[in-house]
C-alpha cells in the first residue's frame, strides 16, 4: 500500500501562477538582466580605462565596451541638466543603473514570493 501512495501525484498547496505574473517575472528578469550587462560593461570600461590609459581609445575592447555603454551615457545625458558636466555623467549612469538593479531586484523577490519559488529558478 506504501508504494501505491508514493506513486501517485502530489498536488502542491500553492495554485497555479496566472499568465500575467509569469510574464511579469519574464520581464523583470530581462529588464534586471539588460540593467547587469550595462552595468558590468560601464565597471568594465573604467577599470580598463585606468589599466590602458592614454591608448584606451585604440584599444578594441574599451571601444566595444563603448558601443554597449553609449546608449545608457546618452540617456543620462539626456535626463540630466545641463550644469551637470560630461566627465560626471558615467558616475550618473552607474548610479542609475544601480537604483535600477535595486528596485528590478525587490520586484522580482517580491514576484518569487507571491507564486513560488518553483518559478524563480
Amino acid at each position: 500500500m506504501r508504494a501505491l501512495c508514493n506513486r501517485l501525484p502530489v498536488r502542491s498547496s500553492k495554485p497555479e501562477p496566472s499568465p500575467a505574473e509569469s510574464g511579469l517575472l519574464l520581464l523583470v528578469s530581462a529588464i534586471k538582466l539588460l540593467v547587469e550587462i550595462a552595468l558590468m560593461a560601464l565597471v568594465g570600461q573604467f577599470v580598463l580605462g585606468l589599466l590602458a590609459g592614454a591608448k584606451r581609445e585604440g584599444n578594441f575592447f574599451y571601444r566595444t565596451l563603448q558601443i554597449v555603454t553609449g546608449p545608457v551615457l546618452k540617456g543620462v545625458r539626456w535626463m540630466a541638466p545641463r550644469i551637470v558636466l560630461d566627465r560626471h555623467i558615467p558616475l550618473a549612469a552607474l548610479v542609475l543603473l544601480a537604483s535600477a538593479w535595486m528596485v528590478a531586484t525587490v520586484v522580482k523577490v517580491d514576484i518569487c514570493l507571491r507564486v513560488g519559488l518553483e518559478l524563480c529558478r
